[in-house]
């Protein structure tokens, strides 16, 4: 192992449980060991998926959240006796590994729960509402400290918690950290005063506008998590460990707007002067361990940084925390190894807090220790798999439920959370697979392949592997994209996978295989009109053509707005027209990468036409008609297309002739990823 790197494996102390290394596994949504969007039990899968990670060298697992009370049918954790003794069985193998695990558990959502358009009318109608109660009680599973408006859902209101239902949480939180501690696990995490939850939300004043003792004065708006903490206690005894997950800072201007790192606002929830306060209470309170980041949902990239967000983005907030109290602090947020360990050597927090990570290499650990750094697949930040909870104007949360139902799976790893939908068998009869196109599509297909015992040969008309993933990953904040293509490089030459460059395949019929997969991508759509050869593509201007100081980008998805920030990054000066009423309004987009791109336009002053299209180019000028019927000139240096592409196959799927990638269908790395699972399974 690197030198530089020893702090991270040096044990430490919560109360009297000793950690072995410094390196905490974070919870995330759809990993509990109680399910999820169903009646609680104890599952199975999760506890596999943990297993794997204590095996792996992790020192602290904290799982997903556990709602106290179930979101589907309304029972109490605590009232399932039955499910603790199975959590029992599971933390006696957990032990056996040397791993420790908390069990996180939280009063709820309030406002920020990621409410479906299906479930919308729902909450709105009272009536509605009172028809599904029973089966899913959307009002108390949105009921906030006052009457406030939906975070996802626009124009509609969650109710305030009664105190009578506050009083029943605090109670439920000490009767289930008692089956816990029983069960033996190692201690419990209280979710959250974090990232703009409902405890959270009871704490920041522009959340809370009680009157009674649960809000007003701080003491008033911390008394919610403070009484937990002191039940629990009172159940446990004082040793038993509770930690907090805990936001220093809010990072938020507003209901739905955010603050972008480095920008002059007015902070709307708790400022670091308040936090440093708040940290001193809670720990006073009882919390053993204070586990940080920054933001809310109204800021919520922050908590779940997208690829934009600064490297260590919280760190430096979370030290100042560290100073104030006496109890272990463990740092998340875009968490990088040599930082965190120099972090850890110079006492300025205790321990470093990875989470999706873990859904890409659940050996990155013990990778890490054996310094095979090269050999650990890097999370991509991406959220495509482990939170594709997208929202735009006029759509709450367009997830589906599948997705809703199985959150923490993962874009790069079909394997991770997926009720064993994917896995790797060795072939019955091995074949020679020829594969046409060497971009990402291509190269996993032949990883996989090659795995289960196939021949794979890739066929690459270009020099080098990569495809439209080199352009792709060209922004100075698309570095983890780098990092993949050079993992999947490594792996093809590992695998001993036959690459033939230079190999343009244009008829089919000329390749003697045994299957043939077809992974030759897309090509950009294209703007047909007057003057329309001034127009480049948005790969163009990603593979290093030059453009003018200031230019027009016609899309506002995804690809157009990643574009938008880099030429911003680059002292140009970027205008954004899109013909939907919203920038990236796209099925599966996380709330925490397209927010951070809308405030970040936002603040920098980024010209942006929405219901609008090209309607003409003269010249410099660019004519910009709005749904409206008013018409915008707009003087620029250059035109961008974005506006998207078509599957570009060289041939149909047949028998023994597959398609994988954006040939098939222009998707997102996901949809590349697990249909190059699909199909290398099938061969």
């Amino acid at each position: 192992m690197d030198k530089q790197f020893e702090p991270l494996f040096t044990p430490w102390k919560i109360r009297n449980v000793e950690i072995k290394n410094r390196i905490v596994m974070c919870p995330m949504g759809g990993t509990s060991l109680f399910g999820w969007m169903e009646r609680n039990h104890f599952d199975k899968e999760a506890a596999e998926f943990f297993i794997e990670k204590a095996k792996n060298d992790v020192g602290l697992i904290i799982p997903g959240i556990a709602p106290i009370r179930d979101l589907m049918g309304g029972r109490w954790l605590y009232k399932n006796k039955k499910m603790f003794r199975e959590l029992k069985v599971f933390m006696d193998e957990i032990h056996k590994y040397g791993a420790k695990l908390f069990v996180q558990l939280t009063a709820g959502f309030g406002r920020s729960f990621a409410i479906t358009d299906m479930l919308v009318p729902f909450l709105k109608h009272k009536a509605l509402g009172a028809l599904i109660k029973p089966v899913l009680d959307i009002s108390y599973i949105c009921a906030s400290p006052s009457e406030i408006e939906s975070r996802w859902a626009e124009g509609v209101k969650c109710r305030a918690l009664s105190v009578k239902e506050i009083e029943e949480m605090i109670y439920a939180f000490g009767q289930t950290a008692k089956l816990c501690k029983e069960a033996g696990v190692d201690g419990v995490e209280v979710h959250a005063v974090h990232e703009g939850y409902l405890l959270d939300q009871f704490t920041l004043r522009y959340t809370n506008k009680r009157t009674d003792e649960y809000g007003g004065n701080f003491e008033n708006r911390y008394r919610f998590p403070a009484e937990i903490v002191r039940e629990i206690k009172k159940e446990c005894g004082e040793d038993y460990p509770v930690s907090l997950r805990y936001s220093v800072v809010s990072k938020t201007k507003g209901l739905k707007e955010g603050a972008i790192p480095g920008e002059e606002y007015e902070e709307a929830g708790r400022d670091l002067i308040e936090s440093k306060r708040a940290a001193k209470f809670l720990v006073e309170a009882g919390y053993d361990m204070l586990n940080c980041d920054n933001g809310t949902y109204d800021a919520w990239y922050w908590a779940h940084p997208p690829a934009y967000m600064p490297n260590n983005c919280n760190l430096e907030d979370v030290k100042v925390i560290k100073k104030e109290v006496d109890v272990p602090v463990v740092c998340a947020g875009k968490m990088q190894l040599a930082e965190s360990a120099r972090a850890i050597k110079n006492k300025e927090i205790d321990a470093m807090g990875v989470a999706r990570q873990f859904l890409v290499d659940d050996k990155w650990i013990t990778k890490l220790k054996n310094n095979n750094l090269s050999d650990i697949q890097p999370c991509i930040y991406c959220h495509n798999g482990c939170f594709a909870m997208a929202h735009y104007k006029g759509v709450a949360n367009d997830e589906s439920l599948d997705e809703a139902k199985h959150m923490a799976r993962c874009a790069l790893n079909p394997t991770t959370m997926n009720g064993g939908r994917f896995k790797i068998e060795k072939a019955k009869t091995p074949k020679t697979v020829a594969i046409i196109g060497g971009g990402i599509g291509g190269m996993e297909t032949a990883r996989i392949l090659a795995i289960r015992g196939h021949k794979p040969v890739i066929y690459e008309k270009t020099d080098h592997l990569g495809g439209v993933f080199i352009p792709a990953s060209a922004p100075s904040f698309k570095e983890r994209d780098k990092m993949l293509l050079a993992w999947y490089i490594k792996q093809i030459k590992d695998l001993n996978i036959e690459v033939k460059f230079n190999s343009e395949i244009k008829d089919i019929n000329s390749i003697n295989a045994d299957a043939i997969v077809v992974a030759t991508g897309a090509l950009p759509k294209k703007i047909k009109m007057e003057n329309g050869d001034r127009i480049i593509d948005a790969t163009d201007y990603l593979s290093g053509t030059k453009v003018g100081n200031k230019v027009a980008i016609i899309g506002g998805g995804l690809t157009g707005c990643e574009i938008a920030l880099d030429l911003f990054n680059h002292g140009k000066t970027p205008v954004i027209i899109e013909a939907k009423q919203d920038l990236m309004a796209q099925k599966g987009l996380c709330l925490a990468n397209s927010s951070y791109l809308r405030d970040f336009f936002k603040a920098k002053n980024v010209k942006v036409y929405l219901e609008s299209k090209l309607d003409g180019i003269d010249n410099n000028l660019v004519r910009i008609l709005k749904d409206d019927g008013t018409q915008v000139l707009e003087k620029v240096d250059s035109i961008i297309s974005a506006i998207g592409y078509y599957p570009n196959p060289l041939a149909n799927e047949s028998k023994n002739i597959y398609q994988v990638g954006d040939c098939r269908e222009v998707g997102n790395l996901r949809t590349v990823i697990w249909r190059a699972w699909e199909v290398a399974e099938k061969i």
